[in-house]
């Protein structure tokens, strides 16, 4: 028997790249050999898979099954290649049509019982298939997330033994149907923030054109209620939105049998976080910049983190993506996010709002932890105050988050339909101007805005986007001087 070729893939960071499955039977003293920078836990698939050939009722060749991965230079990883590795080795026997075999792409871990266990990247898998023109065959509970995937054909299996049935042609397999289950709302509404008017306003700012977000207060003031809720304003996420994220969510821990992700992800890392968990590790698995991707990030007490930590923000912040270079390689990640920061006025938590014994060197060091590049790249500062207690308790609840996402959403259609597709906090300064034509008197209030605010020119750029976003709320047809001013009263003050 001449050699067989199966299909099948590995992750590198969100995407799948193609391996092909060589297997030869030689006829020397029996054993299995894997070849092509192999991990360990793909060396030692050929116990499993042995053990799951023997489960079936068929004999494992005693002769030398070499197995090459190719191209060899990738490092391979994980346990999805037990899968194609077993089919190849069929194949090879002459159990299952080597033809047929050579037209799928195989994915998923096998039990030693012949069972078919799910592994993470089952949908950057389907993606693969999709682009080979191939079918895919992967374990059944995985099989209804790989199908989300438009216009790739998706088989699902329990067992080995099935996938065996099916390309000898005796038995039919058939893709899970999509499971339409959706995640339960988190019950959180921005009607339960009594006051903080401003804050409110700033929200909704932010979520209408993708603006970054800076939240001074003391303890207990709303920061983190306030950022909390900011998702349930932002518009629901589109099918193509919702497979990005699904996609992501799928390579650093896997589906299973859950539906597409339907809510837009918040995610809040604890400050003591490292590099490579925001960013990516150096197995090249997305960290918590991308897992926010078209969704929120929420870094509280952000001056509590690493330093390099938060200037690894900086390029995806203007770029909406992380460049992620490691030893093993260089991939492209999605940072699609609108990022929210919370921080102390003083290290204390209490300048201004009762006993601080923060003197103004300790202060002025604590808020120097947040960098001008950064704070120059966040649209959006507000110095919150405490709310009264009789504010709290008597007040009646704020607008809801339905109410304000309905004009967020009336921001986004006016975006839409001047033909701009990206949201305004990410404008080049071409399209910028072409967008925002503003009037004569609202460019005399953002040159006087430059002096007050020593702004630079990435500055007075972001002012211009957040005036374009408040002319967006508004209903206008240009940037006004009334949506220069507002833009101007929330940039972080000098000295800060």
């Amino acid at each position: 028997m001449s050699v067989v070729t199966v299909t099948s893939g590995v992750l590198q960071g969100v995407d799948a790249v193609p391996v092909r499955v060589e297997v030869d039977l030689l006829r020397r003293l029996p054993a299995v050999c894997i070849v092509g920078l192999a991990a360990s836990a793909v060396k030692e698939s050929g116990e499993r898979i042995r053990s799951a050939i023997e489960a079936i009722g068929e004999e494992f060749p005693r002769k030398r099954v070499v197995v090459n991965l190719a191209p060899a230079d990738l490092r391979k990883e994980g346990t999805a290649l037990d899968l194609p590795i077993a089919l190849g080795i069929l194949a090879a026997a002459e159990i299952v049509p080597a033809e047929v075999v050579e037209g799928v792409l195989a994915y998923g871990e096998l039990a030693l019982g012949g069972e078919l266990r799910a592994v993470r990247g089952v949908m950057a898998t389907a993606l693969l298939a999709r682009s080979l023109g191939k079918t895919l065959v992967v374990p059944t509970e995985a099989a209804s997330s790989a199908a989300l995937v438009p216009g790739v054909r998706v088989v699902g299996a329990d067992h080995l033994g099935d996938v065996v049935r099916w390309l000898r042609g005796e038995q039919e397999l058939h893709a899970v149907p999509l499971n339409e289950a959706r995640a339960e709302p988190a019950g959180i509404d921005l009607a339960d923030v009594r006051g903080q008017h401003i804050a409110r306003r700033a929200l909704e700012i932010a979520a209408a054109g993708a603006h970054h977000l800076l939240l001074i207060g003391p303890p207990g003031c709303g920061k983190s209620m306030l950022a909390r809720r900011l998702p349930t304003i932002l518009p629901a996420l589109g099918f193509a939105e919702a497979l990005e994220v699904t996609r992501v969510y799928d390579t650093v821990r896997g589906l299973g049998t859950e539906a597409l992700v339907s809510e837009r992800p918040f995610r809040a890392p604890h400050h003591s976080v490292t590099v490579a968990g925001l960013v990516g590790d150096q197995t090249l698995r997305p960290g918590e910049i991308s897992l926010a991707h078209h969704g929120v990030l929420f870094l509280d007490e952000a001056p509590e983190f690493q330093r390099a930590a938060l200037e690894v923000l900086r390029q995806p912040l203007e770029e909406g993506v992380v460049r992620l270079s490691r030893a093993r390689g260089t991939v492209e990640l999605p940072a699609a996010l609108t990022l929210v920061m919370a921080c102390n006025p003083c290290p204390c938590g209490n300048r201004g709002h009762g006993r601080c014994a923060c003197n103004d060197g300790e202060v002025h060091r604590y808020l120097r932890r947040l960098s001008g590049p950064l704070l120059d790249r966040t649209d959006l500062c507000v110095q919150l105050q405490p709310v009264s207690p009789r504010e709290l308790v008597c007040s009646p609840p704020g607008e809801s988050s339905a109410r304000v996402g309905e004009r967020v959403a009336a921001a986004q259609e006016r975006r839409m339909a001047r033909g701009q597709l990206l949201a305004n906090a990410r404008l080049e300064p071409e399209a910028l101007e072409r967008h925002a034509r503003p009037t004569d008197e609202a460019r005399e209030a953002l040159v006087r805005g430059v002096d007050r605010y020593a702004l630079s020119g990435r500055g007075v750029s972001r002012v211009l986007r957040v005036a374009l976003t408040l002319a967006d709320l508004d209903g206008a047809r240009r940037v006004e001087e009334r949506h220069v001013v507002e833009a101007l009263g929330f940039r972080p003050p000098p000295g800060l």
